[in-house]
């Protein structure tokens, strides 16, 4: 599990400098202002797989419960429910407000934190599915790799007691590139 936990962290490492790249006016903005939010989310994803993997072997879960963190169907099979191969998304919001609400300490779901992560969340759809130009501004992304580290943040306090290691950096990296 290390090897994807470091990864993860590597991709939001990654994510912060091509903004810092983006703010510095050295280089052409737009193109490491995709690539910052887009490595943030991709960050987000695999945070959020290595964290559920992790609780989904946590014993008295249901099957269901494992299904949905292992993003697994759960079939009936000779009488008894059981975890099939095919994959079976689920929302990465949705995921993510299940590990937060049935493990650890309840978060309050109204919080401004869980508004940002939709913003962030409508301008990754924007770029991902395009259906008129796209312009993205460094504040809008700072704000949205802000928020995905918010909420790592929150989660890892709900499940680890602990905060997220990089929250403590806010948007500075680690990387010179």
């Amino acid at each position: 599990m290390a090897s994807i936990d470091e990864f993860a962290r590597l991709l939001l490492e990654e994510s912060k400098r091509f903004l810092e790249r983006a703010r510095s006016g050295k280089t052409a903005a737009e193109p490491n202002l995709h690539a910052a939010l887009l490595l943030a989310f991709c960050s987000l994803e695999a945070h959020i797989n290595a964290i559920s993997e992790e609780v989904s072997s946590r014993p008295k879960l249901s099957i269901h419960e494992r299904g949905m963190l292992l993003e697994q169907d759960v079939r009936l099979e000779d009488g008894k429910f059981v975890l099939a191969s095919t994959l079976k998304m689920s929302r990465l919001e949705d995921r993510i407000k299940f590990l937060c609400v049935n493990f650890g300490t309840p978060v309050n779901l109204s919080e401004t934190l869980w508004s940002q992560l939709g913003n962030a969340m409508r301008l990754r759809n924007k770029l991902i599915h395009p259906k008129d130009q796209v312009t993205l501004t460094e504040s809008s992304v700072g704000a949205a790799i802000q928020a995905i580290i918010n909420v790592l943040d929150t989660v890892y306090r709900v499940i680890y007691k602990k905060h997220f290691p990089a929250a403590n950096r806010g948007l500075a990296s680690r990387l010179n590139f």
